[in-house]
């Protein structure tokens, strides 16, 4: 089948925006759905490419689209249907970068389903529907039975696949964790199976389920040459994409305990003045917080990890989606997963799973690049009444990775906050900038070379750790000049820099500019050899 002949079909209404004639001449080998900014590792060689734009904005459209575009060509995609729903229309900037890289592209209406196309294709590669190259019909009712009954996707994989004999397949998550696996099957690596998903070996197929975050994606899988015709995989998948809503939706359910907890530890917090015993018993008692962790799921006793996570505005489900595919990877075990009040995604999991999530978190933010995934690891808790203090740490670790990594993907632990300058960059951003300018004052008056030179000063002499002979070397200045300019700096800020107090508000008011280019201010130059003069 080629191109042009699924543009012909009158049925699917596809409307051509762009190609040049040759090019509806290429052989269509398969059909994917994808709404990642970057395609390339999920597209296969000659597959038509189904998109609802979900993924391009108004903002840098002509970079998303040259990204996206871009991807499809390297993979070697026949061509692009893009959605008209999400934008009305299919926007320029796309259809621009189709013509720039050679990449055919039609437009498919609101009221036609992607998988009306799929079905257009396969039943076209295949012929006519029959019991050879489609499900038994046997089967077909007892997996539609089997899903009424919310039997999970490792039955309904093996029950989908039993009439063709020992067929090895799985199904894996967009990060590679394998959710089910036919009787028999190796186990396989996430890293590998990640891998998998996108190359050219072995056969993968989407599962398209509604309301699922990209990190959750499902995956049919067959390692080798295809032991069943596409047009029975992609009914197989369609009805583990059924699973998957289902699963959904009683996952969702579940979390409204999850939730409560998130609200009362989060109480807890705030009504606690300096720990995490103390919020939880001055707060919202400790009884109460058992009650809803027993009811969660956790291990009644600790220690327990608290992570957050979040994804930034306008991403509903998001990081939930990524917390709850990092867990998959780090324990098998009940754990409490939910949103806070404001909306921050957070887990309760055994201590012992905290490294796991931390390792696999890379791979779960590759799964959609342009989310800023961030999140923070609070320090252990020894029981319930200590939850209450590591979800302030955590959430105090997520405000430290927005800060450093404001275009992420980052997950800080409490712990690596040993230092002022790592420290500070929990502090709210406008916090920050209010301190700065308190302390600091006309020295960040930008538009004054003299003010911008003490700024200068101050920063070196900090630095260089107060000594009078080394700032005045770094700034090439006689030592003179640097009493004078320190004086000044004196007078601006109404402090005194012998005193060591003093310096370290004036260190941290500079820690905390906004302004700075780059991370923030830490660490300190070489120490020359030579002794140091005062």
């Amino acid at each position: 089948m080629h191109v042009e002949h699924l543009l012909q079909d009158e049925s699917l209404g596809l409307r051509l925006l762009w190609a040049d004639e040759p090019l509806l001449r290429r052989e269509i080998s398969g059909v994917t759905a994808t709404d990642l900014e970057d395609p390339a590792r999920f597209v296969r060689a000659g597959e038509v490419v189904l998109s609802g734009l979900v993924w391009w904005t108004p903002d840098d459209g002509r970079a998303r689209a040259e990204r996206f575009v871009a991807g499809l060509r390297a993979a070697g995609a026949a061509a692009l249907l893009a959605g008209e729903e999400t934008h009305g229309t299919v926007p320029d900037e796309l259809v621009e970068a189709c013509a720039r890289h050679g990449m055919p592209v039609a437009a498919v209406p609101v009221h036609i389903m992607f998988r009306a196309i799929t079905d257009t294709v396969y039943l076209r590669q295949w012929g006519e529907l029959s019991r050879h190259h489609a499900l038994p019909e046997a089967v077909r009712v007892r997996l539609s039975r089997l899903v009424a009954r919310d039997a999970g996707p490792e039955r309904i994989l093996a029950t989908a696949l039993a009439h063709l004999g020992r067929t090895t397949a799985y199904v894996f998550t967009a990060t590679g964790h394998t959710v089910a696996a036919t009787e028999g099957a190796p186990a396989v690596p996430a890293r590998e199976a990640a891998a998998l998903i996108g190359e050219a070996t072995g056969t993968t197929v989407p599962v398209e389920a509604d309301s699922v975050a990209p990190y959750g994606r499902w995956y049919l899988h067959l390692p080798g040459p295809a032991a069943a015709p596409p047009r029975m995989l992609h009914e197989i998948a369609a009805i583990l994409g059924r699973c998957q809503e289902s699963l959904a939706r009683r996952r969702a359910g579940e979390r409204h305990a999850a939730d409560e907890l998130g609200a009362l530890l989060a109480g807890a917090t705030a009504g606690a003045g300096a720990g995490a015993g103390a919020g939880v018993e001055a707060g919202v008692g400790a009884a109460a917080v058992e009650d809803a962790l027993r009811i969660c799921g956790p291990a009644a006793e600790g220690p327990y990890g608290v992570v957050v996570a979040g994804t930034g505005a306008g991403r509903e489900g998001f990081a939930e989606g990524a917390l709850a595919e990092a867990v998959a990877h780090a324990t098998t075990g009940p754990v409490a997963l939910g949103r806070l009040p404001d909306g921050t995604a957070f887990t309760v999991v055994p201590a012992g799973a905290v490294a796991a999530i931390t390792e696999i978190w890379p791979l779960v933010a590759a799964c959609d690049p342009s989310v800023p995934l961030h999140g923070g690891i609070g320090s252990p808790a020894a029981g319930p009444r200590a939850l209450g203090g590591a979800l302030a740490e955590a959430r105090y670790a997520l405000d430290s990775a927005r800060t450093t990594h404001p275009g992420g993907p980052a997950l800080t632990d409490i712990a690596s906050l040993t230092g002022l300058d790592t420290l500070l960059t929990g502090i709210p951003a406008d916090v920050r900038t209010a301190y700065s300018r308190t302390v600091l004052g006309p020295l960040l008056d930008t538009r004054s070379a003299s003010f911008a030179a003490l700024l200068q000063t101050l920063e070196t002499f900090l630095a260089c750790d107060g000594s009078w002979s080394r700032t005045a070397e770094a700034l090439h200045l006689h030592v003179n000049s640097v009493h004078y300019r320190i004086g000044r700096i004196e007078h601006f800020t109404g402090r005194d820099l012998s005193r060591l107090h003093d310096r370290l508000d004036l260190r941290a008011a500079l820690l905390c500019r906004t302004d700075r280019p780059g991370p923030p201010m830490g660490g300190r130059p070489a120490r020359s050899s030579r002794a140091r003069a005062r």
